[in-house]
């Protein structure tokens, strides 16, 4: 028969109950540790097969935005007023404008100091008296546009002004006309031809 005194047998239970405290503690952390490494592989593994399935498609050709972008084109053929057409001329663009697009006309009016001199339109001429002679005026759409002569006698306007005639259309995108509208002088064409960046060598 064994006797335990009361005192032992506290530190006897006490004993069992912390070692039974840290094994168990032991197996749930050695469980978590298991289970983490588990979740870890697993997230590794997906990652692998994610990137795997990833595929980066390389366009080479650049994509050119033309609503950014300015053109000038040139009219220097066939450019008569005169009573067969209605003193009216049809000129198609290169190819269709976008509708928030605006566009500028100018006429070639003549030279100065070796260089070109551009008239904007409308552009209207009056008598000494102050009446109206003729004028041009122009209207577009996104194909084309239409610039003709407006007066009272335009059969005997000057054949300087009604024949071979030269007209540039400056294409101005919608985002530039909001942007910096306010800023360009639109009466020159060279200060437009500057704000916009147009390289001259290259109008159709």
């Amino acid at each position: 028969m064994v006797i335990f005194h009361t005192s032992k047998l506290q530190i006897f239970v006490k004993s069992k109950f912390w070692h039974s405290y840290w094994l168990l503690l032991y197996i749930v952390n050695h469980k978590n540790i298991e289970t983490m490494k588990k979740i870890t592989l697993l997230i590794a593994f997906i990652g692998m097969i994610s990137l795997q399935s990833c595929t980066v498609n390389e366009d080479p050709a650049p994509i050119v935005d033309n609503d950014t972008i300015a053109e000038v084109w040139e009219y220097n053929q066939n450019i008569n007023f005169n009573a067969s057409n209605g003193y009216n001329l049809l000129l198609p663009f290169p190819h269709a404008i976008y509708s928030s697009d605006m566009i500028l006309v100018y006429r070639l009016s003549g030279v100065s100091n070796g260089e070109d001199v551009w008239k904007i339109q409308p552009e209207t001429y009056y008598f000494n008296d102050g009446t109206l002679d003729f004028g041009y005026d122009f209207d577009f759409t996104k194909y084309d546009v239409s610039i003709f002569m407006h007066g009272f006698d335009l059969a005997n306007v000057s054949t300087q002004f009604r024949t071979n005639q030269v007209f540039r259309v400056v294409v101005v995108p919608g985002y530039f006309g909001k942007t910096a509208g306010s800023k360009i002088d639109f009466s020159d064409y060279n200060a437009v031809i500057k704000a916009f960046k147009i390289d001259e060598s290259k109008i159709k």
